[in-house]
């Protein structure tokens, strides 16, 4: 049952996966649908410069020879759209353009001295030719037949065509077939089923999107269901029990009791860790393999999570509220990998293999947040790209941490948008080898080590909670370093008057 739910997961998070995609890539299209077409809807390039001291520049072949069948019905019925060839003489001479089929176009130049394109860089703006020598003197182009397109002006010219089937070649020349060609030319295309397309594009990657998402969640949400685990209280208290002015300890209900509140965690985020009395000498040695199931269904939890973040943003931008269901996963993957870094490289705490579970579970590392009622809308805008930006200067030291803008992957390789899960071996990796090398030498894990990768550790979930949304609440620049959370005092207690 566990292991469906598990590949319900990563089904969803891969066809999620698919729809963002699908729909990023429709919106860039919109976005160029709606910039990228001059004042006749075409999409155009930059303008190129195209010089040459023989009598002609060409292109390669363009070659829409198709078979009978779908394509072949699409392209013959204006399916690939229209194409326009605008050009400017550089120079007061007037400049042939013209389409025609390839046999014929080179039966036309034949042994004539011309350039081929074989390359066009926009930027810079570079254009490689291939030589072809001859001594043959061609005829006006003009003159021609076979040409399904031409164009030919002193000033600026436009070639415009209906592609069709065929093996085709664009060429230029000056009109009078005299050599020295030299224009600047820029190409145009215009398809009528773009903007339907792109719709349909944007449709589809949506449902995707949200079906895929909802099918984690649900899956995800099955896996979370468990007992929630017992908090097993350790260490003295933070502050000793009231007393009464006799010196007896309060007792709530009675008079003279000082009514105490519980102490609360210092940040919504709690994360504890306790290290275990016994660990292996050598074991900690092969965690990275043993991992290696958890590291493959956390790849695709990622997935879901960046999907749902993203969710998120919206619901929180226009409700003021995260969803329920979509934070308590976010939530579920968190305490998934910590539990798992928790077994291997991010503290080395444990020798009990990680249960496969979104949800609290026995188990020495912890991780809750709190859920938030209410949260900014204008704070949404601007936490993972600029207010945590002090916070990526920090944790980036101690290993993996979030980065703006460029590529990267943590240990179970998520990236997210605006910012990224990076992965380097960094302080928190490198002290827990020092505590494995501690622990194959001399048995022990050395507790000050132990203490400050803790803190490290909450320090980098802090900044994750508060990135992905979860919180409003900056993260301290504080490293509470041990196993449980630093608590803070309750408020002065309120007592009764007793009388002497």
């Amino acid at each position: 049952m566990k292991a469906g739910r598990i590949v319900l997961i990563v089904i969803g998070a891969l066809v999620a996966l698919l729809g963002f995609g699908l729909l990023a890539g429709g919106a860039g299209a919109l976005v160029g649908y709606a910039s990228q077409r001059d004042d006749d809807g075409f999409f155009r390039t930059p303008e190129v410069r195209l010089a040459t001291p023989t009598y002609a520049i060409e292109s390669d072949r363009i070659d829409l020879e198709t078979r009978p069948g779908p394509s072949d019905w699409l392209i013959d019925r204006g399916g690939l759209g229209t194409v326009k060839l605008v050009v400017e003489p550089a120079e007061e001479t007037q400049v042939f353009a013209g389409i025609g089929p390839s046999a014929e176009v080179a039966a036309y130049l034949e042994g004539v001295s011309r350039d081929q394109i074989r390359d066009i860089d926009l930027n810079p703006d570079r254009v490689r030719y291939r030589r072809r020598d001859g001594d043959a003197v061609p005829a006006p182009p003009g003159e021609q037949s076979f040409w399904v397109a031409t164009s030919s002006s002193s000033e600026t010219g436009d070639l415009r065509w209906e592609v069709e089937s065929g093996d085709w070649t664009v060429v230029l020349m000056n009109a009078d077939a005299s050599p020295g060609v030299d224009t600047d030319a820029r190409l145009g295309i215009k398809v009528d089923w773009f903007l339907p397309a792109t719709i349909a594009l944007l449709a589809g990657g949506l449902v995707l999107l949200l079906g895929g998402t909802a099918l984690a969640i649900i899956a995800g949400r099955g896996l979370a269901r468990a007992p929630a685990e017992p908090v097993t209280v350790t260490g003295p208290a933070p502050f000793p029990p009231p007393a009464t002015p006799g010196g007896a300890v309060a007792t709530a209900g009675v008079p003279g009791v000082a009514v105490v509140p519980s102490p609360a965690p210092h940040y919504p985020l709690t994360i504890t860790g306790h290290l275990d009395d016994e660990l292996s000498r050598g074991l900690w040695l092969v965690k990275w393999l043993l991992a290696i199931p958890h590291y493959i269904v956390l790849a695709f939890l990622w997935l879901g999570f960046l999907v749902v973040t993203i969710i998120a943003f919206f619901a929180i931008l226009f409700t003021k509220r995260y969803p329920r269901s979509l934070f308590d996963f976010n939530v579920g993957v968190l305490r998934w990998s910590w539990r798992v870094g928790f077994y291997s490289f991010s503290a080395l705490g444990t020798d009990r293999y990680p249960p496969f579970s979104l949800g609290p579970a026995d188990y020495p590392a912890t991780l809750d947040v709190v859920y938030p009622e209410d949260l900014s809308r204008g704070l949404v805008l601007v936490k993972s790209w600029l207010l945590a930006i002090p916070h990526y200067l920090v944790v980036s030291i101690f290993g993996w941490g979030w980065w703006l803008g460029s590529g990267g992957r943590d240990e179970v390789g998520w990236t997210g948008p605006g910012w990224t899960f990076a992965g380097t071996f960094g302080l928190i990796g490198l002290l827990a080898v020092f505590a494995g090398i501690s622990l194959l030498f001399r048995g022990r894990y050395p507790s000050g080590i132990f203490a400050f990768v803790m803190g490290m550790n909450r320090w980098l979930y802090r900044v994750a909670a508060y990135v992905t949304l979860m919180t409003d609440e900056y993260p301290p620049f504080r490293l509470d370093q041990g196993g449980d959370e630093p608590v803070v005092a309750a408020a002065p207690p309120i007592t009764d008057a007793v009388e002497p």
